[in-house]
């Protein structure tokens, strides 16, 4: 592996995150986002000192050919590509752009990558919402059951790089992730809104009760499982990354409001449910544990203390951005 490594959907959460680990290591890291690089709050690989991306706005949408110069001229060995049309519900709203993106553009890119012999790897990372509603923990091939155009969109492109991969030798390997979450996240999902909520004394609309199970796991666990599958992972596998921990989001809430002292009636409105929202998707990350050596180590816990440390020290800045989702088409 060259010390180069591109990182594509660099401004997402997780992307930003990536960028972030990757840097502390001391990779050199080619950035590539279609929107412009957030404020320093909700931008995570801003924070490392003395160490910055190479960032480029791109969009796969519209600039493939912009992209596929900057790689042949940088020739990274690895690419990861965070980039995706992410929400779950909106996705219901817009389908056709959900497609696009994660589907005809995201293949098209693929399509561009299985020319290039500089590439010995390409980290796609995908979802478990391509399951469904599902019953305990799944392993990694467990059917597909998608149950909203966000999911179909993103099984769609799992799917063609299973065949690109068979009849190409794409040299892929993939991830899937349950519930990130940790400090830089965007406001509009569940645990910075309750906190921020909380702090600002603004009412959460808590979508069915609360009701659905969740693994939540901290952002650089999951970035240090991603470098591990990137740089040691089985070509054409998919590995789980999860933690072996659940809760309730109504229990998560509640975890929030008890460690800043709020009674959590005072702080939530329950509303009606989303249209195909998965009651359970629990990972069996055992591959990923037995195979690659890898552990999470934040507990819920330190992971929400830290959270709520990064949303008290940035409350001025965050503040100012929006806590309901922007779309983008």
């Amino acid at each position: 592996m060259s010390n180069v490594v591109c990182v594509i959907g660099s401004n997402s959460f997780s992307g930003s995150s990536f960028c972030k680990h990757l840097l502390k290591l001391g990779y050199e890291v080619i950035a590539i986002s279609r929107s412009a690089e957030p404020v320093f709050a909700l931008a995570p690989h801003q924070w490392v000192q003395e160490a910055s991306v190479q960032f480029h706005q791109l969009d796969i949408n519209h600039h493939l050919e912009e992209i596929e110069a900057l790689l042949d001229t940088r020739k990274p060995s690895h690419i990861y590509n965070f980039a995706a049309q992410s929400m779950v519900g909106q996705s219901w709203e817009f389908p056709e752009h959900w497609f696009m993106t994660n589907a005809v553009s995201t293949i098209k890119l693929h399509n561009l990558l299985r020319f290039k012999d500089y590439l010995e790897r390409y980290i796609h990372i995908t979802t478990p919402e391509i399951y469904g509603s599902c019953s305990g923990f799944v392993s990694e091939d467990h059917p597909y059951n998608p149950s909203t155009p966000y999911a179909v969109s993103r099984a769609a492109a799992d799917m063609s790089l299973k065949t690109f991969f068979d009849v190409h030798q794409f040299p892929v390997v993939s991830t899937r992730a349950a519930n990130v979450y940790g400090e830089g996240q965007q406001l509009y999902r569940i645990i910075p809104k309750t906190i921020i909520s909380i702090l600002t004394g603004e009412k959460l609309p808590l979508h069915g009760g609360g009701h659905s199970e969740r693994s939540f796991i901290h952002i650089d666990d999951v970035s240090e499982a991603t470098l591990k599958i990137g740089e040691k992972g089985v070509l054409g596998d998919c590995y789980h990354i999860s933690t072996l921990d659940t809760i309730s989001i109504r229990g998560l809430v509640q975890k929030i409001c008890d460690s800043l002292s709020v009674n959590f009636d005072d702080v939530c409105d329950i509303v009606g449910d989303r249209p195909g929202k998965d009651a359970a998707y629990l990972l069996d990350a055992t591959k990923l544990r037995t195979t690659l050596d890898w552990q999470d180590k934040i507990t819920l816990d330190v992971g929400l203390e830290q959270t709520v440390d990064w949303v008290k020290n940035n409350l001025t800045e965050l503040s100012k951005q929006p806590t309901s989702y922007i779309h983008k088409a």
